[in-house]
């Protein structure tokens, strides 16, 4: 009889997610016929206690927001990527029932932004100083860029975010939000504003063509940013890029198996 095995992701609100529906692709593609993935609507108060009342038959989390500080505080072994971003998207149960807590969020920006052509050297520019935002400037150090430009509507959420470009080694800079137009000719420009926030700059920005454009959103897709970018000839990656690309790493440490990539990219694409 096949043991049972069970994952989740867990963040309020959660009801939307996509993660169930990319993973459980995954596990029936590897023929991993025991393992079930599922959700958790739980705050950041209540994930030390969620995870405490888990049974040896759960092998991990995928934490979202609000829970990333949490997840990374109840840990008992942290990853250097996620302790220099100061947030975990990833709970993997080792087998001696303790917890690691790891940031995929970091690889999977590296990966799509590869696959897009971006090389050393390049320059960035982040839309937003928040905890995705911390990923970003991760992945810019990884891909060895040579300058990162963080906006945002309050200077000391920018100060927060010096200590982690410095801590990485990445020089970076503040500028206001209000003045993104001036600073999206960069090589990369990765924005990770709420929804509707970035819209008015679409209207206003002169596009450089070679500019990779990264909209952390996906639902409405594309945004008005990414649209406008894509009108200029513009190479663009949307949030669902990063959905998989962050879910593929996962799923390897939660079951130990390569990913199934197409078949999880093909399920994802589907419920889109």
């Amino acid at each position: 009889m096949t043991q049972a095995r069970r994952a989740a992701v867990v963040g309020k609100p959660i009801a939307h997610s996509l993660s169930p529906t990319i993973h459980n692709a995954g596990y029936a593609a590897a023929g991993l016929t025991g393992w079930s993935y599922s959700r958790f609507e739980c705050d950041a108060a209540g994930l030390p206690g969620l995870v405490a009342d888990l049974g040896p038959e759960w092998a991990g989390l995928s934490v979202t927001m609000p829970g990333k500080e949490a997840a990374l505080a109840l840990a008992d072994e942290v990853s250097p990527v996620a302790a220099a971003v100061s947030a975990a998207n990833t709970l993997v149960r080792r087998p001696d029932g303790t917890w690691y807590a790891d940031n995929t969020d970091v690889v999977g920006m590296v990966d799509v932004l590869t696959a897009t052509g971006v090389t050393s050297g390049a320059t960035v520019t982040v839309l937003g100083a928040g905890g995705t935002a911390r990923a970003a400037i991760a992945a810019a150090a990884r891909l060895a860029a040579k300058s990162v430009t963080v906006l945002a509507r309050r200077p000391e959420a920018i100060d927060d975010l010096r200590p982690v470009a410095g801590a990485l080694g990445v020089p970076m800079t503040g500028a206001d939000l209000a003045d993104a137009p001036a600073h999206l000719d960069a090589d990369v420009v990765i924005s990770t504003l709420p929804k509707g926030v970035a819209d008015p700059f679409a209207q206003v920005t002169a596009w450089r063509p070679g500019t990779v454009c990264f909209d952390a959103l996906y639902d409405p897709w594309p945004t008005p940013l990414a649209g406008s970018a894509q009108a200029a000839g513009c190479p663009v990656v949307s949030g669902l890029d990063l959905l998989l690309a962050q879910a593929v790493g996962q799923f390897e440490q939660f079951t130990g198996v390569p990913a199934p990539v197409e078949a999880m990219r093909a399920a994802l694409t589907a419920a889109r």
